[in-house]
């Protein structure tokens, strides 16, 4: 049998709580082209000119808020997956951040060279489709393993918005609060901008142009991130016996 390697990757974070740092991590983040989705000399004039010299002083501010003895949230928690996953398995399960450390570059070869893996397994720490996250890690991914490894053979894990064990870990997590008295639950996810939605749509006819689109079957779905949102809701909400009176779903900016 071939050598076999899991890959987790999450979204990034910078390497500290500080402007420069921040800044590096700003810089890498919003010039893919699948996060600020405009042409490269309006995106290189926007980031440059308009966000990096404001932005990363009071980003940085909000990061100190957060941060952890251990580092970033962010990287410390998906760190504590990588090692819960590596306890239950037998192949090396490595993690990356799409941007900035530890890099995809890195763990792929840490994973190729140094474990020999023939056959990668990736796993995006994200549970929805979109091309600011989802797609343009995978893709990240394809192009690393053509430049160092291209007869590694690569197999992706779907977006996993609606698995039964996904739903199931989210509604033991919110256990305790549910049994709590509330007036009400408020599914809140980040909001994309309406154009990925359009962009992501595969039938070019459906997302956002037909009414009550993410009610609508259609073969958009399994690249649309507002569907995708509405399905983990619907199906945490049944797994958790609540009515549809009593929850609701918003989108944050």
């Amino acid at each position: 049998m071939k050598r076999q390697g899991v890959l987790l990757v999450n979204l990034g974070s910078p390497d500290a709580p500080d402007t420069r740092e921040v800044r590096r991590y700003l810089r890498e983040f919003l010039m893919d082209g699948r996060v600020l989705d405009a042409p490269f000399p309006i995106r290189f004039g926007v980031v440059h000119g308009c966000i990096l010299p404001f932005r990363p002083k009071h980003s940085a501010e909000a990061y100190q808020k957060i941060w952890l003895p251990e580092g970033s949230p962010l990287v410390v928690t998906s760190k504590l997956v990588q090692e819960q996953l590596q306890a239950r398995v037998s192949v090396p399960v490595e993690l990356a951040m799409r941007y900035q450390n530890p890099s995809i570059k890195s763990a792929l070869h840490r994973l190729i060279e140094n474990e020999g893996v023939e056959e990668l397994l990736l796993i995006c720490l994200f549970p929805h489709y979109a091309m600011s996250s989802f797609e343009t890690a995978v893709v990240r991914v394809r192009e690393l393993l053509h430049e160092m490894a291209p007869e590694v053979a690569l197999k992706v894990v779907p977006p996993y918005y609606a698995d039964p064990d996904y739903i199931a870990a989210l509604t033991t997590s919110a256990a305790a609060f549910l049994e709590q008295d509330y007036d009400h639950l408020l599914f809140s996810f980040h909001g994309l901008p309406e154009r990925h939605l359009r962009k992501s749509d595969p039938t070019g006819c459906h997302c956002l142009k037909v009414k009550n689109c993410c009610e609508v079957a259609s073969a958009a779905h399994a690249t649309c991130y507002r569907a995708q949102c509405y399905q983990t809701a619907k199906a945490f909400t049944k797994r958790a016996g609540l009515p549809a009176s009593q929850w609701s779903i918003a989108f944050a900016v």
